[in-house]
């Protein structure tokens, strides 16, 4: 059954590791904002434990990953484990960058949400976060 919040979605967009591209996570920041959610990002260069502390300290309900450097199938197994070991299950892990299809494939097999390609619609991203949002959180 769909729930409706009765506050904005809180999402976290962050950049890990050396990855110093961030106009991608600046523009998808600024479009989740602009649909109403509240977003907090967290900036260059994170650690995979620096993001999950802070989706756990900021109360998130999805976490995005930017990733352009290739270090994608080090850094999300690495976010799911960590997730994992503080019981941050019902938050949406997602994320997107230059990541190969067939790599993508094995990350949702690990627990990772949709991950988006360049070009994907901002309509594609925002609808994806509210309609999980609605179908997984737990309150």
């Amino acid at each position: 059954m769909s729930k409706t919040l009765n506050r904005p979605i809180r999402v976290l967009v962050a950049k890990v590791g050396l990855d110093g591209h961030d106009r991608g996570a600046k523009v998808i920041a600024t479009s989740l904002r602009d649909a109403g959610m509240e977003v907090i990002y967290t900036g260059l260069r994170q650690t995979p434990e620096m993001v999950v502390n802070t989706a756990l300290q900021e109360d998130v309900d999805a976490i995005g990953i930017s990733i352009l450097s290739g270090a994608h199938m080090t850094v999300f197994p690495k976010i799911v484990e960590i997730m994992k070991q503080k019981q941050l299950t019902d938050v949406l892990l997602t994320g997107g960058g230059i990541i190969p299809e067939s790599d993508m494939k094995k990350l949702k097999e690990i627990g990772v949400g949709e991950l988006f390609a360049p070009g994907t619609t901002m309509v594609t991203i925002v609808d994806y976060i509210k309609n999980w949002v609605a179908e997984n959180r737990n309150f």
